[in-house]
């Protein structure tokens, strides 16, 4: 007699109970169940079987069957875990099964030629397939289900051993064991997986007479739980991702209602998900039309809109893209920034900007657009100086990048990982520039600091000084560069020992610096000195295929100076921009390119034509009468008659202000004043 433990006493532990209490095999142990109203529990007390609420209470090493009928997966595993092997684990279902077959066991055996129909399409009916043999290992029973899992028809299996069937059956040590197995997962000939339950057949004497296995297909079951399992880690994965962002993240359905949002989205608008989850996606607008509604509308995605959202109104820019799922529309997903976060951060940024801008040089030759022969052929020439120590003259127009060509070749040579030092001669002032340079001793000058200061070149000492618009400087100035050139070493204002520099001196200028030596406000030998490896750097309007280009990596600039998303430009903006002589050059193009940016809508993604300022008001007036000149001198003479008109005239034009008259001629005011009095023009005042 085998002792049970029965788990679960619900509608199918009273079944089950009942049919073992008319069993003469079985002692029932105790019967379990949480709920003690339970209809077998009930049963068990009026028969004076032991209950309790915990099966491990009554579980020890006596139990041969323990039969789980809860219907629980966690109380079957627990069990499954714990349970020694000795001990065979029945899923009520099992259980229910072998009741029954025992129950009916008599009334097979009289009138088994009337039943047999029914049982055997009772038994071919159900999906569980079984499998049936007598004490020699021949199939007597083989259902319609195990010849569909199989693939042996029932007519070829009925009077075959189980292993000309089914050749891994471990059926036949059933009847040597006589042990019930339960749920043994293996792998028929043909792939299918399947989860075995192996039972030996007795007579009422106890006398083993056969075995009896039922199984079922449970490959797609495995492949689903794999697939569910994959995507319960994908789901969780996004939702760690989601919940755990700083930016703050809110979904709506197809219908514009909110079904999640994050802890960042609480603390950005201030709105609990009980106030957004639910509710319409207008729920959290304070100022402005909610952006999921119009993208669910029109089913594109909306980039930096600006408006106000939560109880404080607070700032944001948001950014809302729609889900699409096989083509159908699910809902959208937004992205809110904060402003304020984003104008700490860009403060931030600019600070980190100016703290690298003073270290080093930002641009390298991969940042140069050079789709021309001028250009190629200037770039070129800037690789091979830059693999030099050499100093290098860089020339071309106001706005054509001698910048970013100095950064580049800095960046190109072996001083690139020292100091880029940039100075633009022209906009610090004579009295400064010259102890900006070299620096002071003590007591050099009133306001001097104690212990004196370094010059530029000092702080550049193993790296590169680029000096942008050489031309202005002053006869002093140029005599103490030419000694930094000659000598390689400073002397600083107010000093009188000299200082061994090594730095390599890029210099910049967009005047005629040969006409500059004419005119006697360039010395000649420190021309010849800077002029060593001159770069020319091509106007834009002698490379205008290069427009293209350029306005795509400036809008790119533009987009992140700016907080904009534009995308790009439309093929009528870059005729309209081709057809352009571009005076101002590059610098020019970024300026009319930043003003079309600024006047988009946040809506729009294509810089069109419609855009662009008109570019012929923009575009410079030529001098109203052409200039006389009588072709009697040298051609020096003639050029300082031509220059002199030109500034007597745009003189006039301007009544006298010298300040726009220099503005238009594209020169210093320092320069402007030299020539004044070089041409005794002084008495020009219409103002």
């Amino acid at each position: 007699m085998q002792n049970v433990l029965l788990v679960g006493g619900g509608k199918g532990g009273a079944a089950i109970l009942k049919m073992l209490l008319g069993s003469n095999n079985f002692r029932i142990q105790a019967v379990i169940d949480r709920n003690i109203n339970a209809r077998a529990i009930q049963l068990a007390e009026k028969k004076g079987i032991p209950t309790g609420s915990n099966w491990r209470d009554f579980y020890n090493d006596s139990i041969d069957i323990i039969i789980e009928v809860t219907g629980d997966q966690n109380v079957f595993q627990e069990i499954l875990e714990v349970r020694s092997k000795q001990t065979v684990l029945i899923p009520g279902s099992v259980a229910y099964l072998i009741a029954t077959l025992m129950e009916e066991k008599e009334g097979l055996i009289t009138e088994l030629q009337n039943e047999t129909y029914k049982h055997h399409l009772i038994l071919n009916s159900t999906d569980d397939a079984m499998v049936v043999i007598d004490t020699d290992g021949m199939i007597i029973f083989f259902n319609k289900s195990a010849a569909r899992m199989t693939g042996v028809p029932v007519s070829q299996a009925i009077g075959k051993h189980i292993h000309e069937v089914i050749p891994k059956s471990k059926l036949p040590r059933i009847i040597s064991t006589k042990r019930i197995e339960s749920n043994q997962e293996s792998v028929l000939e043909n792939g299918k997986r399947i989860i075995t339950t192996r039972i030996p057949m007795t007579n009422d004497r106890n006398e083993v007479i056969g075995a009896i296995a039922v199984f079922k297909d449970i490959t797609e079951v495995v492949n689903l739980a794999e697939e569910i399992t994959n995507l319960k880690e994908i789901q969780t994965m996004l939702e760690a991702i989601i919940q755990s962002s700083d930016e703050a993240i809110s979904v709506v359905d197809e219908n514009g209602r909110g079904i999640l949002i994050n802890p960042a989205y609480t603390r950005i608008t201030g709105l609990p998900k009980e106030q957004v989850i639910g509710q319409p996606a207008t729920a959290d607008i304070s100022e402005g039309e909610s952006m999921h509604l119009k993208v669910i509308q029109t089913r594109r995605a909306i980039r930096g809109t600006k408006m106000r959202v939560g109880p404080m109104k607070k700032e944001v820019i948001v950014n809302v893209a729609p889900i699409i799922v096989d083509g159908i529309l699910k809902g959208s997903v937004g992205v809110i920034h904060d402003v304020s976060e984003i104008q700490s951060l860009t403060k931030e940024l600019n600070r980190a900007r100016q703290i690298i801008r003073n270290l080093e040089a930002k641009y390298t030759f991969e940042d140069i657009i050079s789709n021309s022969d001028e250009m190629n052929i200037a770039v070129e020439q800037a690789k091979l100086g830059a693999k030099t120590p050499a100093t290098i003259l860089l020339r071309g127009e106001s706005g054509t990048g001698k910048e970013l060509f100095a950064h580049a070749i800095h960046n190109a040579s072996d001083r690139k990982y020292n100091k880029f030092i940039r100075v633009n001669c022209a906009a610090i002032s004579e009295s400064l520039l010259e102890s900006e340079l070299f620096g002071y001793e003590e007591g050099a000058f009133s306001g001097a600091k104690r212990g004196g200061k370094k010059g530029l070149f000092e702080e550049a000492n193993n790296g590169s000084i680029f000096l942008d618009e050489i031309g202005e400087l002053s006869a002093n100035t140029q005599a103490k560069l030419l000694r930094v050139l000659q000598e390689n070493e400073i002397v600083r204002v107010g000093g009188t020992n000299a200082i061994p520099i090594n730095v390599r001196i890029i210099a910049a200028t967009h005047v005629n610096l040969e006409k500059a030596i004419a005119d006697r406000s360039f010395r000649e030998d420190l021309y010849y000195r800077l002029n060593r490896m001159p770069i020319h750097i091509p106007p834009l309007r002698n490379r205008k295929e290069e427009i293209p280009l350029l306005c795509d990596k400036l809008i790119h600039k533009l987009n992140q100076d700016y907080g904009r998303n534009v995308e790009g430009i439309t093929e009528q903006a870059i005729v309209k921009l081709m057809e352009y002589d571009w005076p101002g050059n590059v610098r020019e193009l970024e300026n009319i390119l930043g003003r079309a940016i600024i006047f988009m809508g946040y809506n729009e993604v294509q810089l069109d034509s419609r855009h662009i300022m008109d570019l012929t008001s923009h575009q410079a007036k030529p001098l109203e009468s052409p200039l006389k000149i009588t072709i009697d001198k040298d051609l020096t003479s003639l050029v300082d008659q031509y220059e002199k008109n030109i500034i007597k005239q745009v003189l006039e034009q301007n009544n006298g202000n010298k300040t726009a008259t220099a503005k238009q001629l594209g020169v210093s005011i320092r320069n402007l004043y030299y020539k004044i009095e070089k041409y005794n023009l002084a008495n020009i005042n219409m103002q």
